[in-house]
């Protein structure tokens, strides 16, 4: 049986939330998602990644 790889976390090593708290400057997901990326199923976490490349465009800077 072929093992199907984890989705890989979207952490790039810049680790900062922005000056509202709601979600790292680097990565774009929120302190509850970082958290829970551990525990996360692939199906989890791919939703978060959806979520993530919807947040992105809408971030303040």
């Amino acid at each position: 049986m072929q093992s199907v790889p984890q989705v890989a976390s979207p952490c790039i090593g810049v680790c900062a939330l922005d000056s509202e708290r709601q979600h790292c400057t680097g990565c774009w997901r929120t302190l509850e998602e970082i958290r829970g990326w551990r525990t996360m199923s692939d199906r989890e976490r791919l939703q978060v990644l959806k979520v993530i490349e919807a947040r992105r465009p809408t971030a303040k800077h």
